[in-house]
């Protein structure tokens, strides 16, 4: 191939400053291609970390109670009742929760004990969901410590940890106490160990955060608890995970994805925008790569006359001008990685959320920039084809004459 190389990288330099011109036009369009790929995931995993809150990616919780008529054939009843779904554990959770941290995929598992309850301060009354959680297994889950904006994230027996607009409805603050109270308990007083912020006015007024423990006596569930949230390390493999889990318990298993359709939905219109964009780009990229190898084939047809007058077969031409849109891509590709992480390195300090944090961040990839380098080259590749097998069609007396 040494005699396709020194042709291929001659005829590129002779071409001066339209070589200079398409390689500049690939790097272009392929920084775009790696800027969009880079900062969607990072951005798309942001945006459901501020939607969600301090849900979980999972969670396992009791299958609804179904109501069965007592008779069947011609004597069962014209119409059955749904039954009314009272709270209930989940059966041998522990069991359950030590299978679910050894599965592959799954990164925590937090107990939790919920039901509605009422908290009361003075002739106020708010309806709240109590939570009983283990501070440090519940952080793991949804990091929840995060979101803490005043007082200490730990609960004791007497402690609750309430949000910051449930706190000025009550007009109480950390070391405050209040009346926490459930449909099944005449409650107590908790003092108020810290207060949080999920950035949404409903999610801050609607969990008060309890020990698990509380939380259990609050609720009638003497050792029990009613779901088993879990946090997984794929994020977008949550709903097949979500599947496989269902297949092998009683319970009922869902994801993320299932529990928001509406997010889900807007997300996977913007992942398939982001595809046609990507498209679109490599597309454009792909014909100015052919076009400059249709006018090189043009400008160069005395000099291919002259190498087949010399003995240089077909395959040798043509795999020059295939070399040409080989190399092509891959400078293209190498020059359009730098560019797409310097753009996204320089995006990302501009594009910021309210509070002042980024929103994603400047990553270098390896396995990304080589399928990138690998793509663009078979690309270049594949744009060659059309001029190069113009360029070994030709016949050499007639492009010697032109």
């Amino acid at each position: 191939m040494r005699f396709e190389w020194t042709v291929a990288v001659r005829f590129l330099r002779e071409g001066g400053l339209q070589t200079l011109m398409i390689i500049a036009g690939a790097a272009a369009g392929i920084s775009v291609i790696v800027f969009m790929t880079g900062f969607l995931g990072d951005l798309q995993a942001d945006l459901i970390r501020r939607t969600l809150g301090v849900q979980a990616n999972i969670i396992v919780r009791p299958a609804e109670e179904v109501a069965r008529p007592l008779r069947e054939g011609r004597d069962a009843l014209p119409q059955v009742q749904a039954r009314v779904q009272r709270l209930r554990s989940v059966d041998q959770w522990q069991a359950l929760r030590q299978r679910l941290e050894n599965t592959p995929g799954i990164r925590a598992v937090s107990p939790i004990a919920a039901g509605p309850g009422l908290m009361t301060r003075g002739d106020t009354n708010k309806s709240v969901n109590v939570t009983g959680m283990v501070p440090e297994l519940y952080a793991a889950v949804t990091r929840f410590n995060e979101k803490i904006v005043a007082g200490e994230y730990r609960l004791s027996p007497g402690d609750t940890i309430i949000g910051t607009d449930l706190a000025r409805d009550l007009g109480v603050g950390v070391g405050d106490k209040v009346r926490l109270s459930t449909p099944t308990s005449p409650g107590d007083a908790y003092q108020i160990r810290a207060i949080y912020d999920l950035g949404q006015r409903t999610h801050n007024r609607a969990f008060a955060y309890v020990s698990l423990p509380t939380a259990q006596a609050l609720l009638d569930l003497p050792g029990g608890i009613s779901s088993l949230e879990l946090a997984v390390d794929d994020l977008f493999g949550a709903d097949r995970l979500a599947q496989q889990l269902q297949e092998t318990t009683p319970h009922e298993v869902e994801s993320w994805m299932r529990a928001n359709p509406q997010l889900r939905t807007a997300l996977g219109n913007q992942t398939i925008m982001t595809l046609l964009i990507r498209f679109f780009l490599a597309l454009v990229v792909a014909i100015g790569v052919a076009s400059v190898l249709v006018v090189s084939v043009v400008q160069k047809t005395r000099e291919i006359g002259i190498l087949r007058a010399m003995g240089a077969s077909r395959a040798r031409i043509l795999r020059v001008f295939l070399l040409q849109g080989a190399l092509i891509g891959l400078v293209g590709a190498a020059l359009g990685c730098i560019g797409g992480y310097t753009l996204t390195a320089v995006m990302s300090q501009f594009v910021r959320a309210e509070d002042g944090t980024q929103l994603f961040a400047a990553q270098w990839s390896g396995t990304l920039y080589l399928f990138t380098l690998i793509g663009a080259s078979v690309l270049g590749l594949a744009a060659a084809i059309m001029p190069a097998r113009r360029a070994a069609r030709l016949d050499p007396a007639q492009a010697i004459r032109i």
